[in-house]
């Protein structure tokens, strides 16, 4: 399969600035696979060492910090073989493993030489905990589940992605592409972007596999729920895990711990939630106040929206059958459009550094989905799950915030078109949203 972020890890490794890397991203998104891959590309071998298969060497970072007596004793245990700049040294499964993680400190200031790559299921919450922690010495990079684009890599439809990469202007797209593609679409709500999952159904074309291993996984994250340092959370956190797909299904899509559990408070709740978001298995959009940068200086921390890591296990973990898959337009209406909200958030998290927000007002009730930063400009985004497009909320957004909006985007089964300033874009498209802002701004 081929996966974007192999440029990105060729950069680094080709980086005068590189250090050792930290690779974040949740249980079975292919972390390892992708690191194996990198070694296996661009360098003469690659020495593999699993803390959790083999949890002894962890003694070989609590007896030294001496970079070139680790290796040794790694070298000699395992019988792999490490040269300076042409070996990727992986270290994987490091989540349970401070002294390794510590020991990174010193491969960026003693061993540069040495090209290390980490990574390990549940980091994001291993790394959240006050430990010793190499600050300033690693590099950061985070895996997302397998994007639209790359779904489509991966079932054989190149002349598509080669046709998407080459739209240079906002104009009506060739119902040629633009209904294959919304097919195609409807295939990766269905599948999502797991490996397994879109492993089963482009090489196989097994439905039930398919299931098995969306249903796998999400039982795989259940179990890690009980990781949770206190016993007592890991109840809170199941219930919170799986109330959002009623949570996404109302009108208004606003996180409630009610809807967790009847009487259920903030307070009692809130760290089994971080607990959710530190380990990236869920994304937290909170509501903005105005299109003013920094973003983050407009949030309200009380009202949020809560999206899953993917749409497929959104699907899976809302019940919902791939028989759908032939009913119309249901896969992207289904829960009020959450599959197709939480898919293009999956989009956007890609492309734009900055986590994006909400916009809403209650007196009367106007919401915009999402507000994303891209350089120093903040553009409102709304996401419509059909070809019925009304767009009163952008209406009302641009009414309010003249002066901050040079363009505004939704995103629909519509056709690709800029009308004044606003920028259509089909579904099937999100993953060229940077691209096409450039292109409406150039073209106002």
């Amino acid at each position: 399969m081929k996966r974007v972020i192999l440029d990105k890890l060729l950069n680094w490794k080709n980086s005068p600035y590189r250090k050792p890397l930290i690779l974040k991203g949740v249980r079975q998104v292919g972390k390892t696979w992708i690191l194996k891959e990198f070694g296996r590309l661009y360098y003469d071998n690659v020495a593999y060492f699993n803390f959790d298969e083999n949890a002894e060497y962890k003694q070989f970072f609590e007896l030294t910090k001496n970079v070139e007596r680790i290796l040794q004793n790694l070298m000699l245990a395992s019988a792999q073989k490490i040269d300076p700049e042409r070996t990727l040294i992986i270290f994987d499964e490091v989540q349970d493993c401070p002294e390794v993680i510590n020991s990174l400190k010193y491969f960026c200031e003693n061993a540069p030489q040495y090209h290390v790559a980490c990574a390990g299921s549940l980091l994001g919450i291993a790394l959240a905990k006050p430990s010793s922690f190499p600050v300033g010495k690693v590099n950061f990079m985070q895996i997302n589940p397998m994007t639209f684009t790359e779904f489509l890599l991966a079932n054989g439809d190149d002349n598509l992605v080669h046709y998407l990469e080459t739209v240079q202007s906002i104009e009506l797209l060739p119902d040629a592409f633009f209904n294959s593609l919304c097919e195609k679409l409807k295939m990766y709500f269905v599948t999502g972007g797991m490996p397994e999952a879109v492993l089963m159904w482009t090489q196989a074309r097994n439905v039930n596999a398919m299931q098995e291993a969306l249903s796998s996984i999400i039982e795989t994250y259940e179990r890690d729920f009980a990781k949770h340092p206190k016993t007592s959370e890991f109840p809170k956190i199941s219930m919170i895990w799986k109330s959002i797909p009623s949570q996404l299904a109302r009108e208004n899509k606003k996180f409630l711990f009610k809807v967790v559990k009847n009487g259920a408070r903030a307070r009692e709740y809130e760290d089994a939630l971080q607990w959710l978001v530190d380990a990236r298995l869920v994304n937290k959009i909170y509501r903005s106040s105005a299109p003013r940068l920094p973003l983050s200086a407009y949030d309200d921390l009380s009202a949020f929206k809560i999206y899953l890591v993917d749409v497929g296990l959104l699907r899976r973990l809302s019940r919902l059958a791939p028989t759908a898959f032939g009913e119309g337009n249901r896969l992207f209406t289904e829960f009020k459009g959450s599959l197709t909200e939480n898919f293009v958030l999956q989009s956007l998290l890609t492309q734009f550094e900055v986590m994006p927000r909400y916009w809403s007002q209650t007196n009367p009730p106007y919401e915009v989905d999402f507000l994303i930063q891209r350089d120093n400009d903040v553009f409102p985004i709304e996401v419509k799950a059909e070809t019925n497009i009304k767009s009163k909320s952008l209406k009302k957004f641009k009414e309010l915030f003249p002066d901050q909006v040079k363009l505004r985007i939704r995103f629909s089964l519509d056709n690709l078109k800029l009308d004044g300033d606003v920028l259509n874009i089909p579904l099937f498209m999100a993953d060229y949203t940077d691209r096409l802002i450039g292109l409406s701004l150039s073209k106002l």
